[in-house]
């Protein structure tokens, strides 16, 4: 009976963390303007983010235009710990990043020495091809923001297993189709 138990724990805790670990985020992402909301204005015309798989976290990379025309290029890598990473190019220079399960993550974004703070949470849609983000806050001018940003999945392994290509399928290879022998028919 004992062995059973320590069995049955065992495959309880290889599950729990594997479904925790796994990570539906992973993958290019597009930022779909029209069907996001900004209050009070949208302050970007266009935002495509990368998030590839890090130990413990996320490599990311957002590029895009602001909706005065100025180009966006920020990055950051953390791990999903809750500590401050380190962010280039936002309005923001460290992250703080929790996952709630492979669907889900919390973040605080703020300026060192600034006004700016906020936080947020992000949600994968079950079939893994839509992201919503939720977020409210200071801005840099010290008034208050809040948004919902849906993203739509570009490209990417909808496991979270890969951030670039999927690992579900081969690539197709176009074969000359073959004359039968003659006599063999």
């Amino acid at each position: 009976m004992r062995k059973t138990l320590v069995m049955l724990f065992t495959v309880f805790v290889i599950t729990a963390l594997g479904a925790f670990g796994a990570d539906e985020s992973l993958g290019t992402w597009e930022l779909n303007v029209g069907k996001s909301k900004f209050n009070p204005t949208a302050p970007v015309r266009s935002l495509t983010m990368t998030r590839g798989a890090a130990e413990g976290g996320v490599n990311l990379a957002t590029t895009g235009e602001q909706a005065d025309g100025t180009k966006i290029n920020s990055s950051y890598s953390a791990k999903y710990d809750g500590k401050d990473y380190p962010v280039t190019g936002a309005s923001w220079d460290t992250i703080s990043i929790k996952q709630v399960d492979s669907n889900t993550f919390t973040t605080v974004t703020k300026k060192t020495g600034g006004k700016y703070k906020s936080t947020g949470r992000t949600v994968i849609s079950k079939d893994g091809m839509s992201m919503t983000t939720t977020s409210k806050g200071i801005n840099a001018e010290g008034k208050p923001f809040n948004y919902t940003m849906v993203w739509e999945k570009q490209s990417g392994d909808q496991s979270g297993i890969d951030a670039t290509t999927s690992t579900h399928s081969s690539p197709i290879t176009p074969t000359t189709p073959t004359k039968p022998k003659p006599g063999k028919q």
